[in-house]
């Protein structure tokens, strides 16, 4: 883990409120293992605690990575605002990702994500591909207005896309594609609300022996130091252990966490 002030080398507006930040410095070479997120400090005195963002993309060529997020506050609108050549200050790599070792060459794996949980995984599924591992999406967004990087995910691999309102895709939440596809995964990837990944643990965790999901939380300094997002260890009878998102994780097996 480092700190750098990174060039943002270009911001685009991907659909409503969600914007796609490409940055660029020496931080990306500490970058690899997908799921792992960036802290990154708000050029503005007022607002003092940094903001989590997942990493969806490493480009180690170009010693760039990008980040996708969406405006929900003060922070968050802060960055919207900056442009091409402006500096950040930028924390990480930080936390616990994706464990992608015990797959083998020509493995299936499904690969599920909603909303703004969705950008960490487009980093997993190229890194999936690379290890000639068939990644299939199941996505899932409000509407049609708020979809983003639906080609992209499809240049990877197979794409089924859910949309509440029925607009896009599917019509409900993503757990209406699972039956699109005949194929068994050697492994199940998540990340998205809490009602997602409780859904996709329900429906694979004895399925699958491997399923690793990745929560999303309230942080505040993102290194384990502050307790601020802590989760219950589901196998805690006594329900006073808990486990830090931020460092222990955000990415668990199914079944650690009391979700």
């Amino acid at each position: 883990m480092k700190v750098e002030m990174m060039e943002i080398t270009s911001q685009n507006l991907l659909a409503p409120k969600i914007y796609e930040m490409t940055l660029k410095g020496e931080l990306v070479k500490e970058m690899g293992q997908p799921g792992q997120f960036l802290h990154l400090r708000v050029p503005d005195n007022s607002l003092l605690l940094r903001r989590p963002i997942s990493i969806n993309d490493i480009n180690q060529e170009e010693g760039t990575c990008r980040i996708i997020y969406r405006v929900e506050g003060d922070g968050t609108r802060v960055f919207s605002e900056m442009k091409a050549g402006d500096l950040v200050d930028v924390m990480g790599p930080l936390g616990n990702g994706f464990v992608l070792d015990h797959l083998n060459e020509g493995d299936v794996a499904f690969v599920i994500g909603g909303g703004i949980g969705i950008p960490p995984l487009y980093e997993l599924s190229k890194q999936l591909v690379a290890r000639k591992i068939k990644p299939i999406h199941f996505l899932g967004y409000a509407s049609k207005e708020v979809l983003y990087y639906e080609d992209e995910f499809k240049a990877l691999g197979p794409t089924y896309i859910a949309t509440d309102d029925g607009t896009h895709g599917t019509h409900g939440n993503v757990g209406h594609l699972f039956d699109l596809t005949s194929e068994t995964p050697a492994a199940v990837f998540s990340c998205g609300s809490n009602g997602l990944l409780k859904a996709v643990e329900a429906k694979f965790f004895e399925a699958v022996d491997n399923v690793q999901l990745s929560l999303e939380a309230r942080m505040a300094c993102g290194m384990g130091a502050c307790y601020a997002c802590v989760m219950k260890l589901k196998d805690d009878e006594t329900g006073m252990k808990s486990i830090k998102v931020c460092d222990e994780g955000p990415v668990f097996p199914a079944g650690k966490v009391v979700l």
